[in-house]
């Protein structure tokens, strides 16, 4: 065992809130505000033992700029001795600040932290910080097109379709898959133990607020559909392409925290750990295929652990797209049981820089549910990076 051997004591998310739906009328900071103070209060820590707070989020503009991560946790009450930092590892970010803050405290620098992430989509829209027509310049230079193609998350996933053999009617099965995955946790309750219910102001149609609130309990993103229905359903990207809203991510909003000590200090503190984090990761990969780096983290994870995907019991892989998830599938030589057992992104939802904690909490969680031992958490994200953190049930 490392002597600074890296624990969760607790992991809290919201519901996963639909595009325009339940969550789409609360700021970002006081989304991020409701999962920090719930992982805070329920482990009974004096906040200023956490060392850093580090948060993600995408798009870092409007109301999740000027450090997110800082506002959310003043805004919940906390102490302003804490420090915060927001990163953007796209679609991975908070994720990357799950592993940065499980660095952090590997490394010595601090003894705990907590790591979260937040992305409000239906108030900031996907795009919306490196949207043309601000006068700020373009995200992409012209020199880089002399290096690479640029293209779309949803050119990407046409490709990935393309190169691993990937048909409609496979992505339209795995797209009901997600949806009866989520329907069955639901109705079983196998989110109890990690929701932190939220109200929201309810707002006139000036978006002004009333002074009522609204109580939102559940993820927002399940459909009853079938393969008939999702068969109907049109392209997204190119004419004849494999993904529809059916089977691709759906727009979210949503938020997560997980707080981090060494094991050393939860004995101190006498905690009880939930689980271990063993290793973490970020890859690079092709930035034209843009959405492969699943299955490079997950390689790297497993042969720097000695393992083997026998090994692994429950995998939380994002499905930003169903193509994302069953090229890993095909690429790693396994199967889909454990992966993603309560429903993924299809279903749930996807609230970009939230995403990775999220992903993080529910596997934490279901590893203690269904008594499983390992978990990998792995993200795609823009620009070509794969995020991967490798967890053990405690």
């Amino acid at each position: 065992m490392s002597e600074r051997e890296v624990v969760i004591i607790e992991a809290f998310r919201t519901p996963v809130g639909r595009r325009n739906g339940g969550l789409s009328t609360i700021h970002s900071a006081d989304l991020l505000a409701e999962p920090l103070k719930a992982v805070i209060a329920r482990s009974g820590i004096d906040p200023l033992e956490v060392g850093q707070v580090v948060g993600g989020c995408v798009s870092q503009i409007g109301m999740q700029s000027f450090n997110i991560a800082r506002t959310a946790w003043l805004t919940a009450g906390l102490p302003l001795q804490v420090a915060a930092t927001t990163v953007d590892a796209q679609c991975g970010s908070s994720q990357q600040a799950t592993n940065f803050a499980t660095s952090l405290v590997a490394s010595g620098v601090v003894d705990v932290a907590v790591a979260c992430g937040v992305e409000d989509m239906s108030q900031v829209p996907m795009g919306s910080s490196g949207a043309r027509g601000q006068g700020l310049g373009n995200g992409i230079p012209k020199s880089y097109f002399g290096e690479y193609e640029f293209t779309s998350q949803f050119e990407g996933a046409e490709r990935i379709a393309d190169k691993w053999g990937i048909t409609r009617a496979d992505a339209d099965a795995f797209g009901l898959r997600s949806q009866q995955l989520a329907a069955q946790a639901w109705a079983e309750d196998r989110f109890a133990t990690q929701i932190v219910e939220i109200d929201a102001p309810d707002l006139d149609d000036d978006r002004k607020p009333t002074g009522t609130t609204h109580h939102v309990s559940r993820d927002e993103g399940l459909r009853e559909t079938s393969l008939e229905v999702l068969g109907n359903l049109k392209p997204v990207a190119r004419e004849d392409g494999v993904h529809t809203a059916g089977n691709s991510s759906q727009i979210s909003d949503g938020a997560a925290a997980v707080l981090l000590m060494t094991r050393q200090k939860a004995e101190e503190l006498e905690l009880t750990p939930l689980a271990r984090i063993i290793d973490t990761c970020l890859v690079g990969v092709d930035p034209v295929l843009m959405l492969t780096g699943p299955i490079d983290a997950t390689q790297h994870l497993l042969k720097r652990n000695n393992l083997a995907m026998g090994d692994i019991d429950i995998v939380e892989i994002n499905e930003a797209f169903a193509s994302v998830v069953l090229a890993w599938e095909r690429e790693l030589g396994t199967d889909l049981d454990g992966v993603n057992p309560n429903g993924g992104a299809i279903a749930l939802g996807h609230a970009l820089g939230g995403t990775g904690a999220i992903l993080t909490t529910k596997a934490v969680h279901e590893l203690h549910r269904a008594d499983k031992n390992l978990a990998v958490v792995t993200m795609c994200c823009g620009g070509g990076l794969g995020t991967g953190t490798l967890i053990e049930r405690l």
